[in-house]
């Protein structure tokens, strides 16, 4: 690998150094020598010691001066992972070449540093992104305006179409759809539905599709908020043949069980593992008779190190067979067990102290104490106060179903297959946090609904890079010292600063952050 020459500035002063990378067969990394070869005077590398005296004279007299400074490090990275994922390429197919850096700004800054979209050109100036694209304009006005563009066209379905041609991604796909709230009363998606967070607010759903071994979010869509999980997976499936995905395996939560998507994977021959919701009559026989044995040790397996039984089933619907395995966790059994006691019990002494006003309604405050859990309590009222009892029967009925639960496949699997690949759902519930939290998606604060698809493109955009650096750091073993929020605080301070005399310069590297870029293969 060849050397190359960079300067250093260390405490105003200018150095030359030549840096050689080499691989670390023992650390597995690309790593770096580092020779000094002298001041930097007029461009050429000085010895000091061995200097004419005209020269020495010559470096006291000046010293260049910063004129500016800019996040280098962050970017650094992000960008990494566009031009590795090929996300740039695929966004200036599609917009023109300010419009893609505009793109890549928004989506950098729900990464590095989430804020309103009038301030986000206050944050662009500070970045070294304003160095290699100046010419853009990110006030409010002009992002406002491509975002509708964007939300209007089929830019993102031709983006997602090119990413999944570009990952090749045809393996295990996770489905699964999380609710975007909004206070705005101008987006027609918004209705009020079935809130996973518990907010109070119409919504819009989002749902999200990962290639479990590329492990990276490739394909989204989004609902109007009253439309349940179960109905939106047959347009899903369309999507995902239009983006010429095949032979793929589907792995869904119950959300979207139902004996119509049942019967829809199997007509179309697609591979799949899906969670049972046990409302039907027939499921909750079928539960009742696996129940009588599943604890029979020729069904006991280990997962994770724990035990865990696994018993296997048929279930037949419309002359069709569809094969799955009830499971029985006695570790999970005993969590929810010890979870259900302590609600009920903290509810009954909240109702126990609950003084009920003149004229209140009893059955109003009831409903507010008990949150859901109504069913499990007899009550009535004496004087001004709750009376009330927690009901052995339905305690032990909902104790009775704990820690078990039956998932259906299609395909060569085992009970270990369809087990690991049901838990690698934890993988796209951690995406959905990071949309609603880090990236700070909610609550929407866009005014349109061609706005809003815009936006919702932008986080999707940096969901990928984000969950593409996590992995990298998982990989690198950062993950046990860094967050992405602290890893990318210490690229921070790894600037490019512009001089006086119109130079660009990279400051000195910390050990941290050389430690940071040299785990993640990168050089700055």
């Amino acid at each position: 690998m060849k050397p190359t020459r960079r300067i250093k500035v260390k405490n105003g002063i200018e150095y030359w150094y030549e840096e050689t990378p080499y691989y670390d067969k023992e650390k597995k990394q690309i790593r770096h020598r580092s020779k000094y070869l002298g001041r930097n005077v007029d461009g050429q590398p000085v010895r000091m010691r061995s200097a004419p005296s005209e020269i020495k004279e010559k470096t006291k007299k000046k010293t260049a001066e910063v004129k500016s400074s800019f996040d280098y490090g962050s970017i650094l990275v992000l960008q990494s992972i566009m031009e590795e994922l090929n996300l740039d390429r695929y966004l200036e197919n599609l917009l023109p070449s300010t419009e893609a850096s505009m793109i890549r700004a928004l989506a950098f800054n729900r990464i590095i540093r989430p804020t309103a979209m009038k301030n986000v050109d206050s944050w662009y100036e500070g970045t070294a992104l304003a160095l290699e694209s100046p010419q853009i304009d990110l006030a409010s006005q002009r992002v406002s305006e491509l975002l509708c563009r964007v939300g209007e066209s089929n830019i993102p379905d031709r983006f997602m179409s090119q990413l999944i041609e570009g990952t090749s991604t045809k393996s295990t796909l996770i489905y699964d759809i999380t609710s975007l709230s909004s206070y705005s009363q101008l987006i027609n998606l918004l209705e009020y539905g079935y809130n996973r967070d518990g907010v109070d607010l119409p919504q819009i759903n989002m749902s999200l599709i990962m290639d479990k071994d590329k492990g990276i979010p490739v394909m989204y869509d989004i609902f109007p908020g009253s439309i349940s999980d179960v109905s939106t997976l047959s347009g899903t499936l369309k999507k995902i043949k239009a983006h010429g995905v095949q032979n793929y395996v589907a792995v869904m939560d119950r959300g979207f069980f139902s004996l119509g998507n049942l019967c829809e994977l199997l007509d179309n021959k697609i591979s799949f593992v899906m969670a049972a919701k046990l409302q039907l009559n027939d499921l909750k026989q079928l539960m009742t008779e696996a129940q009588k044995d599943i604890d029979d040790v020729k069904y006991l397996h280990k997962f994770n190190n724990e035990p865990i039984f696994a018993k296997p089933i048929t279930y037949n619907i419309d002359n069709m067979e569809v094969r799955g395995y009830v499971y029985y966790d006695p570790k999970l059994e005993q969590n929810e067990k010890q979870t259900l006691l302590s609600r009920l019990y903290d509810i009954r002494e909240e109702l126990l102290k609950v003084r009920l006003k003149k004229n209140s309604s009893p059955q109003v405050a009831f409903k507010e104490k008990a949150r859901g859990f109504g069913n499990f309590f007899e009550w009535n009222v004496v004087d001004n106060r709750f009376d009330v009892s927690i009901k052995q029967n339905a305690v032990t009925q909902r104790m009775n179903k704990m820690g078990k639960y039956i998932l259906f496949y299609s395909g060569d699997f085992d009970w270990l297959n369809c087990l690991s690949l049901y838990r690698e759902r934890d993988e796209i519930e951690k995406s959905f946090k990071a949309l609603k939290n880090e990236i700070d998606i909610l609550p929407l604060n866009t005014h349109s609904e061609k706005t809003t698809r815009g936006f919702i493109f932008v986080a999707f955009l940096s969901l990928i890079i984000r969950t593409r650096l996590i992995n990298m750091m998982r990989e690198a073993k950062l993950l046990d010292k860094y967050s992405v929020e602290l890893l990318l605080l210490q690229l921070e301070k790894l600037r490019k600063i512009t001089l006086a005399d119109g130079q660009i310069l990279v400051t000195e590297m910390t050990k941290k952050q050389r430690e940071i870029l040299q785990a993640l293969n990168l050089c700055a």
